[in-house]
């Protein structure tokens, strides 16, 4: 499951490098275009996954930057993110007196 989720990261990457190629010195139409659009799209589903998984993400060790890399990343970001338990939450073990 990493594997796959590294190689989601990854092609990720390679896509905002191309959206960003192509914000540099656009390509040959309708593929600028298209790009452009396609970028932007990606971006409003990546601000929408923030909000929807916001709460899962105020309890996390550094908030900012899940979240920078959920806007890089999107869900794959959000698949490796661990579930931690809050403070409050975690298992005391008590101790009990043998009379």
């Amino acid at each position: 499951m990493k594997f796959l989720l590294g190689l989601g990261k990854v092609l990720t990457a390679l896509f905002w490098g191309v959206v960003l190629a192509n914000l540099l010195e656009p390509f040959a139409q309708p593929f600028a275009m298209l790009l452009n659009f396609a970028g932007a799209a990606l971006v409003m589903i990546h601000v929408l996954e923030l909000l929807v998984f916001n709460d899962r993400l105020s309890g996390h060790a550094q908030p900012g930057l899940a979240r920078v890399q959920i806007l890089l990343f999107g869900i794959f970001h959000l698949q490796a993110l661990t579930p931690e338990q809050p403070v409050s939450e975690v298992a005391v073990p008590l101790e009990v007196e043998h009379a």
